[in-house]
């Protein structure tokens, strides 16, 4: 059985940063496509960043990049997002999702397996 579990999220004030982890069981992060979405309240999913074997680095959305890094420690099968410089309008729900390709989630924006997600809220 597959499972992702992102921690991590909690409320912080912009310009501060925050550091999600998502760990895996069942599935060996290196071998599939992994990404992180958002949802904020009243709106739809939107893809954040993406990583996976066949290409040479993360993708990140335009509104992320450059503040949000997307790593990964294999030993551990756990992905991270560190983010920084952080905004409210950052605030969301953070899911983490994994894929047989990266194709599903950086062009579909869709993935076969997803985490419980971690709430990400940027105020003062």
């Amino acid at each position: 059985q597959v499972q992702l579990v992102e921690s991590g999220g909690g409320l912080v004030q912009p310009g501060g940063s925050l550091r999600l982890s998502c760990a895996a069981s069942g599935l060996t992060l290196d071998n599939d496509a992994v990404g992180w979405f958002r949802q904020a309240p009243g709106k739809e999913r939107e893809g954040v960043a993406c990583s996976s074997s066949s290409i040479s680095s993360p993708l990140y959305d335009d509104s992320v990049k450059g503040r949000f890094t997307m790593s990964r420690d294999s030993a551990k099968n756990t992905v991270y997002l560190q983010m920084n410089s952080l905004k409210p309008e950052d605030t969301a729900v953070y899911y983490c999702a994994a894929a047989f390709s990266i194709n599903r989630i950086a062009t579909l924006g869709t993935a076969d397996y997803w985490g419980q997600g971690t709430h990400v809220t940027v105020s003062s």
